[in-house]
């Protein structure tokens, strides 16, 4: 989100939140994206809502608990001393789940509601299984990079079998009709916790989740699919902003 686009139409607005890497605060039609995502998980039936932050979080806070505090979820501050990936973001948050099972997702994606509302409703860890296809047909995602998603092969009985974090180019998965990817939203249990301590770092030196979830399934954990269709709305870049706001224009978030 910080790195320059001058291609991107950002208000000013917009632009200061960009600038501050602060992805979940930029502003789409007045309001806070994640004010959209926090409004499908109430949607969904969740109440609870544990965020992930920085340290230096306040004006996050500030939000959140002056200026518009929800209606509809508790919201919790959840702080990651350092940024050192996305297994150790919900390694951090194992105290918060106080043992119980949780969803865990990305602040910069909007899922659809009756997805969360699905995943939620497991007796067992999982995730959602969106069809690639889907996703570039109904997602503001370009497809070169839905192409980078994480490839995911089911056995028969719709079981995770394996979870491929950087796949080939090669658009062939022999195998997988449709192709399957993970938006990386899971429902998880306290079992991921020992995972996401004992991941190996990936390349770029952090605990990645996909990699948690794969030191779970050789440890015999099972992850249930549920199949999935889009939209899912991403704010990772800057050049997001446009599309998510038109995609959102006749929306009400009610957090």
């Amino acid at each position: 989100m910080r790195a320059a686009d001058p291609d991107a139409l950002l208000t000013p607005e917009q632009a200061r939140a960009a600038d501050a890497g602060l992805k979940a605060m930029v502003p789409v039609n007045g309001r806070p994206f994640l004010d959209y995502v926090l409004s499908a998980l109430a949607d969904a039936g969740i109440i609870d809502v544990g965020l992930v932050v920085a340290p230096d979080h306040q004006a996050l806070r500030r939000y959140y608990t002056d200026a518009a505090p929800p209606s509809r979820v508790r919201v919790s501050f959840v702080v990651q001393p350092e940024a050192r990936g996305t297994a150790d973001a919900v390694l951090a948050g194992e105290s918060w789940t106080q043992g119980e099972p949780f969803l865990a997702m990305n602040a910069d994606n909007l899922y659809p509601a009756r997805v969360l509302a699905d995943l939620a409703a497991l007796d067992e860890p999982g995730l959602p299984a969106f069809a690639r296809d889907d996703l570039v047909r109904s997602s503001n995602i370009p497809a070169d990079r839905v192409r980078s998603f994480a490839l995911i092969q089911l056995d028969d009985e719709g079981y995770l079998e394996d979870i491929v974090e950087k796949p080939p180019p090669d658009d062939r998965v022999p195998g997988e009709a449709p192709i399957l990817i993970s938006m990386n939203a899971w429902r998880f249990d306290s079992r991921i916790f020992n995972a996401c301590r004992d991941v190996p770092q990936s390349a770029r030196g952090e605990s990645e989740l996909p990699g948690a979830v794969g030191v779970a399934l050789q440890r015999g954990v099972k992850f249930r699919s549920i199949p999935a269709q889009g939209p899912v709305l991403d704010l990772s870049r800057r050049g997001d902003a446009a599309q998510v706001a038109r995609r959102l224009a006749a929306c009400v978030p009610r957090p």
